[in-house]
Order: C-alpha cells, then structure tokens, then sequence
C-alpha cells in the first residue's frame, strides 16, 4: 500500500484514513498488537481500532499513541517553532509578541462632518 502524501488538498477523512493507516504499519513494525498499543497508552482498544481505520480521536489521545510508539519527536515537527524576523527584533527591542493585531488604518487629516445649516 502506497503512502499519500498529506496536502491542504485532501478532505479532513482523507487526511484521517491515510494517519490511520500510517499509525497501523507503524505499530505493526513495531511488532506490537493494537491491545498491547491500547494497554500501554492508557486507552480502550477500541479507541486504538478507531483512530486506524481513519475515525478522528482527541490530541491527548494522539499524543499517548505517540508516546508509546516513539514518536514524539514527530509532534514537535507538527507546528515548529516560530522565529521572529530580525527587523522585528530591532523594532520590538527584545520585546517577545504574544498577539497577533491588524494592520491599522493610517490616520488622515479630515475635517470631520457636520450638518449644513439652512441660512
């Protein structure tokens, strides 16, 4: 069975089943059976039977399965670590961003509106 690559173009199902199969021929290399996998991770093995036939499962649930196959390392590389530019950095003055903001509107100098007065 061949892998598929993982791109925004696959449906969130397709996304599933191919993590599913995956985390099967992992374990399964592994040598390991999904009631030891179940066992080890803290969870039913029914839960294990789920996630690899493609149904989706809580993260705390994904991270217990990683953890007892070895994979952790995977999840790091999940969202890496974000850098700030260097221009930035002389900008914020070693100030770290915790928000994201919207750009602002630059201010203009117009008068603001009155109503006219009938004379």
């Amino acid at each position: 069975m061949a892998n598929i690559n993982i791109s925004k173009l696959l449906t969130d199902d397709a996304i599933l089943s191919e993590l599913g199969a995956r985390l099967t021929r992992h374990r399964i290399w592994l040598q390991m059976t999904q009631a030891e996998l179940a066992n080890q991770a803290g969870i039913s093995k029914r839960t294990v039977e789920r996630f690899e036939s493609g149904n989706s499962t809580q993260m705390s649930t994904l991270i217990r399965i990683f953890r007892v196959l070895d994979l952790m390392e995977n999840l790091d590389r999940l969202i890496p670590e974000s850098s700030p530019k260097p221009m930035d950095l002389l900008k914020q003055k070693r100030k770290t961003r915790v928000r994201a903001s919207k750009a602002r509107r630059k201010k203009t100098n117009k008068k603001s509106w009155t109503w006219k007065e009938d004379k």
